[in-house]
């Protein structure tokens, strides 16, 4: 599973296309996911994550050392 938010958890999640005859097909909605080097300071490196957009928000706002220090709690390598 490839797909998934080391912050959020997100994982795609299935669903209907719905035709204009509303014929309902299945399809599968995939989350955005961005491979995205950060800096971290406090250690002096750049740490690589496969997060959501809605995940770099979360990081520009609490801060990107209390994330990782909440993904190393939750036993996440990094």
């Amino acid at each position: 599973m490839a797909r998934v938010c080391q912050l959020t958890g997100k994982v795609p999640m299935g669903g209907h296309k719905v035709s204009h005859s509303n014929i309902k097909t299945k399809r599968r909605f995939l989350p955005n996911l961005q491979t995205k080097r950060f800096f971290l300071a406090e250690e002096d490196k750049w740490v690589t994550l496969k997060v959501s957009t809605e995940a770099i928000r979360t990081i520009n706002k609490k801060g990107l050392y209390n994330v990782v220090k909440e993904l190393r709690a939750k036993g996440e390598h990094i």
